[in-house]
């Protein structure tokens, strides 16, 4: 049966023409689809260098994080997230006295590694809040920065009664003359462009100075020791042979990764629920299109990553510091795309321990501040209806056929969504099994579905 199956749908691949009005969905770290052969180079030097780690020689420290942005972005592939937390400090607000972010102690971020022992950046005894910051996927973050500004402003200037979200305006550090741009990256927001951020990351995690960020952090701000540390000159990535530094690759790679795919694109009955208990407030559920780009794959693109880019006041789940003009109790809505695959969520990572379900549900509920009336809603839905809500939040990210949930599709899967390999008669709505191989969303999955998910296999049938 088996192999009778695959010949047919060798059959489809070599005379049909119907497939190639649709096609899989790229799995999270694979490049976006439309990508020139140049484009495509870029991508995988920026790939390369992205996982490579840096030596003392390369500019790595003498503080930092890691040794490279892989180590940290790698799950479920390069550019996604992990378990891995950076650690803030600061001194809150009393007596008076605003939140002090300690910069003369090298707050906020503690660089938890150096190159040698003496480098050794610690925690101030004068910190009195201590916060954890867990790594953000990367995945899509070019359709992200493509999102146009107005777009985010018209979802400041149109919220319910009762929300007061504001687009944190930054300059990118790329464009020091130019104007103002809506925050699309972050926890807090603060960054607009892919580029600021990579150079951002590439020093304050890294150690990695630029033409755009100079100078190096100080072990806790201080001056005598970081010329005693800091044995390589700055700035440090300087241009190789192609004409294109560390940061220009960095940026190549994350700003040319696609998106996180969602299955079924059409939706699921969850997300009306999402919907209806107020989620998408925030988390908006229309999608955006991506302004002119140099590159047509970046242009005019539909994206859906269900966030308003707003910093929104979250009353406890906010993290307790402060970041340009987000406030102690304030955080940017993250995008959920790519949620499912993650086994820790918010900002420190604290819905976590648990199945998917039991992380999702303890994340709503944690919601307060302008949050605090849906996660309420969300809890007053009936077992079931939750339960359909989680489905709806574990398709962000899932690939077409991905039965195991791995990002790939392998000859575990198959074995799995076989059974529904049928048609052409609709067998099955959004919510169904069979759903996760119906690529062109026409209630079934037939020979014109299996003969994309053979190009979507990554395994041997």
């Amino acid at each position: 049966m088996t192999r009778s199956y695959l010949a047919l749908g060798a059959c489809v691949l070599l005379t049909g023409s119907a497939f190639a009005q649709s096609d899989f969905q790229p799995r999270q770290g694979e490049p976006l689809s439309g990508l020139t052969a140049n484009e495509l180079a870029l991508f995988f030097e920026g790939k390369l260098a992205f996982n490579t780690p840096l030596e003392v020689a390369d500019g790595v420290g003498p503080i930092f994080n890691d040794r490279s942005c892989g180590n940290c972005h790698s799950t479920p592939a390069i550019g996604g997230w992990s378990t891995r937390a950076v650690t803030r400090f600061g001194k809150m607000a009393g007596g008076g006295m605003p939140f002090d972010p300690l910069d003369h102690l090298g707050g906020t971020l503690q660089q938890d590694q150096a190159i040698s022992a003496p480098c050794q950046e610690v925690i101030p005894p004068e910190a009195d809040i201590i916060g954890k910051r867990l790594t953000p996927i990367v995945f899509g973050a070019g359709l992200l920065e493509g999102i146009d500004d107005v777009d985010i402003l018209n979802n400041q200037a149109n919220q319910p009664t009762g929300f007061v979200g504001f687009s944190h305006m930054v300059q990118p550090v790329e464009d020091p003359m130019g104007p103002l741009r809506s925050s699309k990256f972050n926890w807090k927001g603060g960054t607009a462009t892919v580029l600021n951020f990579s150079a951002g990351a590439g020093l304050n995690e890294l150690g990695l100075t630029s033409v755009f960020f100079p100078m190096e952090n100080a072990p806790n701000g201080d001056l005598a020791q970081l010329a005693m540390c800091d044995t390589v000159s700055d700035p440090e990535d300087l241009p190789d042979s192609s004409g294109r530094t560390l940061v220009d690759k960095y940026t190549f790679f994350q700003r040319y990764l696609a998106a996180p795919p969602q299955t079924p694109r059409s939706g699921m009955t969850g997300e009306a629920l999402f919907n209806s208990v107020g989620c998408a407030v925030c988390h908006t559920s229309t999608a955006y299109i991506t302004v002119p780009a140099a590159e047509s794959a970046l242009s005019g693109v539909p994206v859906l990553p269900y966030s308003d880019f707003l910093v929104h006041d979250m009353g406890s789940m906010g993290d307790g510091f402060v970041e340009g003009a987000a406030t102690e109790t304030e955080m940017m809505t993250r995008a959920l795309w790519g949620l499912g695959s993650r086994t820790a969520m918010l900002h420190d990572g604290s819905a976590t321990g648990g199945d998917f379900a039991a992380n999702s549900i303890a994340a709503i509920v944690a919601h307060d501040g302008e949050g605090l009336a849906s996660a309420v809603a969300f809890q007053g839905l009936s077992t079931a209806d939750q339960g359909l809500v989680v489905d709806f939040l574990q398709s962000l990210g899932r690939a077409e056929w991905d039965y195991e949930h791995d990002n790939d599709v392998d000859a575990f899967d198959w074995f799995f969504v076989f059974p529904d390999l049928s048609g052409p008669l609709p067998s099955f709505g959004p919510d169904d099994p069979g759903a996760l191989s119906d690529v062109d969303q026409d209630g079934d999955f037939d020979l014109m579905d299996f003969s994309v998910m053979q190009r979507a296999f990554s395994g041997n049938l």
